[in-house]
């Protein structure tokens, strides 16, 4: 939704303001996008990459994860996990790994039944036990506590786990998270269902994405089972935070986007006030994936937030 409030103005309405330190160039997203699609859906060539693993997470549910950490070797830097989106894998976070993991140790599962993610075929398809995998996974990584970072309606499973584990919950980041179940033209299409892929990608990706990047997302949004279709369309059916949001005490960054189809700043707004210690942060674009679309300003402002999160904590 197009909105005549500055950025400036929206950032003070929502209470504290985030700075906007850097400033993303489309020309190096781009490339970043060129790269991972030449390299395919599967493939784990980036530099410092460990080799990729699974772990049993409990209640029969195998979670396929990346992890990395581009810093000095005999460091040992806080840890970060990253919840991606519907339809996606661990690699949608591409243009976050090289600057996220000169700081921290990246965490990238592929979300219960995405990717190479496994879960048994009577899985309770509800954002808690979706939390309480991700929390088992922490359990597997020896990690007592994390940055946990969310996009789309992985933003979703980041908030309910914050909630549910705010102990082991250090900063939390949201990036285009919905708190509702998202409507499409009026309609509340099945989610991953072929035509709701291809329509809403535009929406998704922004108006500057060329055509190899929708047709990459398409791709990989297409390669899903129809068991993990079926129950991640009740988790959309069902989605209602409002008795999640003000249950999250870590400190909180929202990220959205001024254009957003998936929902207007207003409604960001209205929700991020419900979380008792955030900031919004509204960036300039018409995509709702804001963590690919903006992946630099993400990680820029993302960064800024959780140092200065720590230094008043100190």
């Amino acid at each position: 939704m197009a909105t005549k409030i500055s950025r400036r103005g929206l950032l003070r309405i929502a209470g504290e303001t985030t700075a906007a330190i850097g400033i993303s160039t489309m020309a190096g997203e781009l490339s970043a996008t060129s790269a991972m699609a030449q390299n395919g859906p599967d493939s784990d060539k980036a530099k410092g990459q460990k080799p990729v693993t699974t772990v049993s997470v409990g209640s029969g549910v195998q979670l396929f994860y990346r992890e990395d950490w581009l810093g000095e070797p005999w460091l040992t830097p806080e840890p970060m996990l990253l919840i991606h989106g519907v339809g996606e894998s661990g690699l949608a976070w591409f243009g976050w790994v090289p600057r996220m993991a000169r700081e921290f140790r990246v965490l990238r599962p592929d979300t219960p039944g995405f990717g190479h993610s496994t879960v048994p075929r009577n899985f309770d398809w509800t954002l808690p036990n979706l939390a309480k995998a991700f929390a088992g996974f922490l359990d597997a990584m020896e990690v007592e506590s994390a940055h946990i970072i969310g996009a789309k309606l992985g933003g979703a499973m980041a908030m309910q786990f914050a909630a549910d584990y705010p102990r082991r919950t250090r900063t939390l980041v949201l990036a285009g998270a919905p708190v509702s179940t998202p409507v499409f033209n009026n309609t509340t299409a099945e989610v991953l269902d072929k035509k709701w892929v291809t329509d809403t990608q535009h929406d998704r990706l922004g108006s500057a994405a060329p055509k190899e990047e929708m047709d990459y997302w398409n791709k990989m949004m297409s390669v899903v089972s129809p068991e993990t279709q079926t129950g991640i369309n009740k988790v959309t059916a069902a989605l209602n935070m409002d008795s999640v949001l003000p249950r999250i005490m870590a400190p909180t960054l929202v990220i959205t986007t001024d254009r957003s189809s998936l929902q207007s700043v207003e409604t960001v707004i209205g929700y991020q006030k419900k979380i008792p210690n955030s900031r919004l942060l509204v960036l300039t674009s018409d995509a709702y994936h804001v963590a690919v679309a903006k992946a630099d300003e993400c990680v820029t402002n993302a960064l800024s937030f959780i140092k200065q999160t720590s230094a008043q904590r100190a």
